[in-house]
């Protein structure tokens, strides 16, 4: 190793060449009965041989039905193994998959398999293909689509085939052509796309996000060089794999270290699988960890006085050199011996309970959580670590490392990457993490960076003296749930002002578990409406609180949702007494919403949305 060659040049050097099916050939070669692949509860792992085995298989089955190099596939279906398998099937082929969320509407469907030229498409199975079925003689470039689980001929469409034929059909071409797959995995290149990855648009228009081989191995090698954890580690996948967080830990971070990934397709179960595994490394979403601070503390409040007592100590003892770490100070020989105590006596059970037992590092980002859920953690032992990024930066551009993290920051950056503010704030980035760019609809790659090679990332925010960024706003009008996801309120809000009564509508969210909506009815259509059905109280602060008005504006909600993906539909909402004016402070002079003042101004009410109203919420994965 050459003594004066940088961090960031050893890791530009390890990943220069690589590309996924390499990596997978080499687990296949090197690792081959080492576990690859496992599902939660069941009994049907696959070794990184077996894995790539049936890799080589759906492969050549992708081909026969008709997918080429350079094309696109698309797949709806949840988290198992069908799914790794037929998406690093499309990868070998050159070819490009790409996971889209099942809760997507039908026009949302529609636009991504046009937009995307996709040829095949994957789904789980009948379900799955009624609900396609209306779009499928839109979609001219689609030749096959493919269903994982069986459906009866009266359910299929001509173009559907049977994953088990294409299988088949795998098997068929490999004895007729035995060194077929050899030949095109290797001539994938390390610039070439692995995957697209749609995601939301400031008007609710999705982008296509390309992502190369190199963009996700050298965010494997960084990693590697970032956080020390044992080779062959056991990790679990829970989220989504349209979710980038996701795609990258649970396939190309596994294929690079070769690990051995259990998924969990319930998020429920998500607990019970990092008990059964234990993984050192972790990654959640805020909702995660808040959900696991609060099952903790909900457990406390009904336990013996003696048993918070011993857990308030042991608590403050683990803060104590929670906060040393964060200072970047040394822990002392004594308090180190004390935590020890205590972590051994009464914090390393509570951990063992949430899968935390050994965990090196555990990650948070998606979204911003509070210091109060990081330091209540902390305080169990766990020190969770925030990360930031983008699908566009593959995920983590900014990390906090266990041995150099600061609470309340993002981290600073990943090898390789630079960050820099521009004069208004925004957080630019510029290194290898930085995507190909956007995908046109002519099939041709937009760049997202200027001439100097800056990606402009929407966010704002601010850099310490010792290069710490900390996220303080956005400049995107997106909201990002407490679950991780990107939605545009924009898009919302349109749908719910195309009913006539309303006047304004803010979509509301932001690191919220669900989405809610402020309504402000039409200060001319509301009156006229309400006199024309004999409503005695037809100005605004009474129509407010009607029954009937308000059944109207439950109808219009539902209409806008019916057009929604569902972690984007409004659950609730609460229409106001008064109209928003420039003068009153809710709109500028050219009538566009002022987020920061309404969501302030109305604070109260939409804290009481979010109430125990009886609305469901949204789960972790929603």
């Amino acid at each position: 190793m050459d003594p004066a060659e940088t961090l960031a040049e050893r890791c530009a050097k390890t990943a220069a060449d690589l590309t996924v099916p390499a990596l997978l050939h080499r687990n296949a070669t090197e690792f081959a009965d080492l576990p690859a692949l496992t599902t939660f509860d069941r009994d049907d792992t696959r070794t990184w041989a077996e894995l790539r085995d049936e890799v080589a298989e759906l492969s050549g089955g992708l081909a026969e039905i008709g997918l080429e190099p350079g094309r696109h596939m698309l797949i709806m279906m949840s988290s198992r193994p069908e799914h790794w398998l037929v998406d690093l099937a499309a990868v070998h082929l050159g070819a490009v998959p790409s996971t889209i969320y099942p809760t997507l509407s039908t026009d949302q469907m529609r636009y991504l398999a046009l937009h995307s030229g996709a040829q095949v498409l994957v789904l789980e199975g009948p379900a799955a293909l009624a609900r396609w079925r209306s779009i499928l003689p839109d979609l001219p470039h689609l030749r096959r689509v493919v269903l994982v689980d069986e459906a009866d001929p009266g359910d299929t469409t001509p173009e559907t085939v049977p994953l088990s034929q294409v299988r088949s059909l795998g098997r068929a071409a490999h004895q007729a052509d035995p060194d077929a797959f050899e030949r095109r995995w290797r001539e994938v290149r390390p610039e070439q796309p692995v995957t697209l990855l749609y995601t939301s648009g400031t008007t609710g228009e999705p982008k296509g996000v390309v992502l190369s081989h190199h963009n996700v191995i050298y965010q494997a090698v960084s990693l590697e060089a970032n956080v020390s954890v044992p080779d062959h580690a056991p990790s679990v996948a829970y989220l989504p794999l349209a979710h980038i967080a996701e795609r990258f830990l649970g396939i190309y971070n596994a294929i690079y270290r070769a690990g051995h990934v259990t998924i969990c397709p319930d998020a429920t179960q998500l607990v019970a699988a990092l008990r059964a595994v234990g993984p050192p490394s972790f990654f959640g979403v805020p909702r995660i960890w808040e959900k696991m601070a609060a099952g903790v503390q909900a457990h406390l409040a009904g336990a013996e006085p003696a048993v918070q007592a011993a857990f308030s100590a042991a608590s403050a003892t683990a803060l104590e050199a929670y906060g040393l770490r964060a200072a970047g100070q040394p822990v002392p020989d004594e308090l180190a011996a004390r935590l020890a105590q205590v972590e051994a006596a009464v914090l390393r059970p509570i951990q063992s309970t949430l899968g935390m037992h050994n965990m090196v590092w555990a990650g948070s980002g998606a979204a911003p959580i509070p210091v109060e859920v990081l330091r209540f953690l902390a305080g169990l032992g766990v020190d969770v670590l925030e990360v930031w990024g983008l699908t566009e930066t593959t995920g983590t551009a900014t990390i906090n490392t266990p041995d150099r993290f600061r609470t309340g920051t993002v981290g600073r950056p990943h090898i390789g990457m630079e960050v820099r503010l521009a004069d208004d704030g925004e957080i630019l980035v510029r290194g290898p993490l930085v995507c190909s760019g956007y995908l046109r609809g002519d099939g041709s790659v937009e760049p997202v960076v200027d001439a100097d090679g800056w990606l402009a990332t929407g966010d704002v925010g601010t850099i310490d003296d010792d290069g710490f960024l900390t996220v303080t706003d956005r400049k995107k009008e997106l909201i990002i749930t407490s679950s991780g996801k990107n939605i545009s309120p924009a898009h919302i809000e349109g749908l719910l002002r195309a009913h006539p009564l309303i006047g304004q509508a803010v979509a509301i969210g932001d690191r919220r578990p669900y989405v809610t909506a402020l309504i402000v009815l039409d200060d001319e259509v509301a009156p006229q409406w309400a006199r024309a059905r004999g409503i005695s109280e037809a100005q605004l602060p009474g129509l407010a609180s009607d029954p009937l008005l308000l059944a109207e504006i439950q109808a219009a909600v539902d209409a806008a949702n019916a057009s929604l993906a569902r972690p984007e539909q409004v659950k609730t909402f609460q229409v106001l007494p008064s109209s928003w004016t420039p003068e009153s402070g809710e709109l500028t002079p050219t009538l566009k919403l002022r987020r920061r003042v309404i969501v302030d101004r109305y604070g109260e009410s939409i804290d009481a949305l979010y109430g125990s109203a009886g609305v469901a919420v949204e789960s972790a994965t929603g």
